[in-house]
């Protein structure tokens, strides 16, 4: 009977090892998102048109911005072809669902990572860290952040409407006086205009502002409300997440770095230096 049972443990013990090792056979065996971009033999990559400097329409129909030109350095990546790529134009609230339906490969359209949004899609590694800001007209009555907070109540903030404004605002000048404006074009026009001080608003979005109008404003040299922002593919495909994690590590830090630094200097008007050569700087 000891023996009868000990052949059962042992037999029992081959079947499941049998069994794990069919089943790990076969879910390595799956093909990948991978494989399935390189046989259609372009890239299917979910974005937006109408927010500058991230995805908009040039004046020749042309999409154009960063989130863009994330694609295209993913489509290098892939084909050694940046172009072989197709866009489709999605509304944020799109952003997710697009991905978990396999409407597209990728989503890459200014989303800011937050853990909620981690359950339903895989993040990649980030390629901008956003924040809020404020801008300054040059030569006017304040010149940066230190001048501002102390002119406390003096100071009139624009800034765009949301339920958040004022604290927003707030967290960085508390005594100053928020102006809530419905579209980004009148809180830039406040500022021109003089009824605000300085516009409150995403850094990108100051930095494409300023770059379009050389020498005409300033940025106070303040930031705050960090937010990261990554591209997001379907969970549960690692070969996928690692292949795209690795064509945008190496336009930040390797052998593509230069694209993507003409990319920062075009949408955000700024010179990124050149990654450190030696030791890694993802280790220091």
């Amino acid at each position: 009977m000891g023996n009868n049972m000990h052949r059962s443990i042992h037999t029992g013990g081959v079947l499941a090892a049998s069994v794990f090792l069919l089943l790990s056979t076969s879910a390595y065996s799956e093909a990948s998102k991978l494989d399935d971009v390189l046989a259609r033999g372009h890239l299917v990559l979910g974005t937006g048109s109408t927010n500058a400097p991230w995805h908009f329409k040039s004046a020749d129909d042309k999409l154009q911005g960063f989130d863009v030109d994330m694609g295209h350095i993913i489509a290098k990546a892939l084909f050694g072809d940046p172009d072989k790529i197709e866009f489709v134009n999605q509304s944020s609230d799109a952003r997710i669902p697009n991905i978990t339906t396999d409407k597209v490969d990728i989503t890459c359209q200014f989303m800011t990572v937050t853990g909620e949004r981690a359950q339903q899609v895989a993040f990649t590694i980030p390629y901008y860290r956003e924040g809020v800001g404020l801008m300054l007209k040059a030569g006017g009555k304040y010149t940066d952040y230190a001048t501002l907070k102390a002119a406390g109540a003096s100071v009139t903030i624009s800034v765009l409407q949301n339920v958040y404004a004022e604290s927003m605002v707030h967290a960085a000048l508390p005594e100053a006086k928020v102006d809530q404006y419905d579209s980004v074009d009148l809180i830039y026009q406040a500022l021109e205009s003089g009824r605000a001080d300085a516009v409150a608003t995403d850094q990108s979005s100051l930095a494409w502002y300023m770059a379009q109008n050389p020498g005409r404003y300033v940025d106070a040299g303040y930031g705050w409300n960090p937010q990261t922002y990554a591209c997001a593919v379907k969970r549960g495909d690692q070969d996928w997440l690692n292949f795209v994690n690795t064509a945008l590590h190496e336009a930040m830090t390797g052998v593509e770095f230069d694209f993507y630094a003409k990319s920062f200097k075009t949408w955000f008007g700024k010179d990124l230096p050149p990654p450190q050569i030696g030791f890694p700087v993802e280790f220091k």
